[in-house]
């Protein structure tokens, strides 16, 4: 009987022992709020161990996670049910939001949460992070907002509050936005542009800039549509000249560049942005709305009105320099794209 206790004894105690070694274990790989390593450890995106199949990843920063990589699939065309339709396209939002949107110098959303509200010269006013996101929605996605309570933005602001605790460091500085390139003193040459298209981009976005499926169609692109009906309409971040110039001097060509190793200078980025953007795309209704003080207005965004007496080719294909002159000089403000 007492060989019995003892032995009881010594088995809740190896249990306990266990126990604490496992917590122990788990506190070191999962410490700090469910961080899988130590922040001076800078580990490689991979979106199947870090969210998808992370154990510690809540159910909603997953749903999250498949809203913003498979756009298409959860809340694009693609969806059987149309009532959860809202892009318009079959992009993802991680076309451009790099790395499950963690990338550096792909306007990362780590730290996004920070950022909001702010004033936006768009709608000339402060804005929330939902606003953010349906800006993109309606204009990257070419499609509707999301409304503010849906399940779906829910998700989708929840993943990106889980990016400032939920993963370990993936990259040696994280900051938002692109990196700025230096405009030109002249216009973009679209016969340059178009041989550096051939060139370095060419294999991954089609000739036509069709871009690449997936191979499970359901699943949308691989590598995006640059132009034509399914890709990012012309009220669009990204159709200005400068803003498409400084992604793709920081990213492109994929998995070839980033922002602390560039393959394209300012001006090749400059001519094949200009390029791209010479192509026909989706049009947004009402741009004419947009910035309603028009001195707040992108030197390089192509669509008037303006408070300026340049041209429409010149707002799209530059030079830009002396638009961004004019508006220092008479207007005391600084702009850079």
């Amino acid at each position: 009987m007492e060989f019995q206790k003892l032995v009881k004894k010594l088995l809740a105690l190896l249990i306990t022992l266990f126990s604490l070694m496992l917590i122990v274990f788990f506190g070191i790989i999962y410490y700090d709020e469910g961080k899988i390593l130590p922040d001076e450890i800078i580990v490689e995106w991979d979106e199947k161990v870090l969210v998808l199949n992370n154990p510690i990843t809540p159910e909603k920063v997953k749903e999250g996670y498949l809203l913003l990589s498979a756009s298409s699939q959860y809340m694009g065309p693609l969806n059987k049910d149309s009532k959860r339709r809202f892009s318009g396209n079959n992009l993802s939002c991680t076309n451009c939001h790099l790395n499950g949107g963690t990338m550096s110098g792909a306007a990362s959303w780590i730290g996004i949460n920070d950022r909001f509200p702010q004033f936006g010269g768009r709608a000339n006013k402060e804005g929330s992070l939902v606003d953010r996101i349906n800006g993109c929605m309606e204009r990257s996605m070419n499609g509707r907002p999301i409304p503010k309570n849906a399940k779906q933005m829910k998700a989708i602001i929840a993943y990106m509050e889980w990016l400032d605790y939920g993963i370990p460091r993936l990259n040696t500085e994280n900051f938002k936005g692109y990196p700025k390139i230096d405009p030109p003193q002249f216009a973009v040459d679209l016969e340059k542009g178009k041989n550096i298209y051939a060139n370095e981009c060419i294999v991954c976005h089609g000739k036509n800039g069709e871009g690449i499926r997936h191979e499970d169609a359901d699943k949308g692109y691989q590598y995006p549509p640059l132009w034509g009906p399914d890709a990012y309409n012309d009220g669009a971040g990204m159709y200005r000249v400068l803003t498409a110039a400084a992604f793709i001097k920081n990213n492109m060509p994929y998995l070839q560049a980033n922002w602390e190793n560039t393959k394209l200078s300012d001006e090749e980025a400059y001519h094949v942005a200009g390029y791209i953007n010479s192509f026909s795309r989706p049009k947004k209704a009402e741009k004419e709305k947009d910035y309603p003080d028009k001195k707040l207005k992108p030197v390089s965004t192509p669509y008037g009105p303006w408070s300026d007496n340049f041209s429409s080719d010149q707002h799209k294909y530059g030079p830009f320099p002396p638009i961004i002159e004019f508006y220092k000089e008479k207007y005391n403000l600084i702009k850079s794209k």
